[in-house]
């Protein structure tokens, strides 16, 4: 898989956000203080996971993490699966979940079910 590394894409043909680097760390590794998701900004084909801040999540320590997912759209969801992961959002649903989670050392995916071929990323944990 190439890498992908647009914050948001639109239109269709779109991309995804929170890097894909093919199962390799990219980068420092990422100590946030909680996490962010967003998919469907403005019924946009964009998709993105992000510290509070905005920067992209690439190589992230390992560890429990708040994150909050903002699903800004009811054709699109946002679901993040990897080593013992596996939380999304609904089709038809709009709104902000927060929730805990556990990254162990891996490769994780997010990915709008529906639009899966144009609405993903993956990042790396450390």
């Amino acid at each position: 898989m190439g890498a992908v590394v647009a914050l948001a894409a639109s239109a269709c043909g779109g991309g995804s956000g929170g890097g894909s680097s093919g199962g390799k760390a990219t980068g420092p590794v990422q100590h946030p203080t909680a996490l962010v998701g967003v998919v469907g900004h403005n019924d946009a084909f964009s998709i993105s996971l992000t510290d509070p801040s905005g920067k992209a999540i690439r190589n992230l320590a390992a560890g429990t993490y708040s994150m909050s997912v903002k699903d800004e759209s009811s054709i699109h969801d946002f679901h993040l699966t990897g080593a013992g992961v596996d939380h999304a959002t609904g089709i038809g649903s709009i709104g902000t979940t927060t929730f805990s989670v556990t990254f162990k050392p891996g490769t994780y995916s997010f990915v709008c079910d529906p639009h899966a071929s144009s609405m993903h990323g993956e990042f790396t944990v450390s």
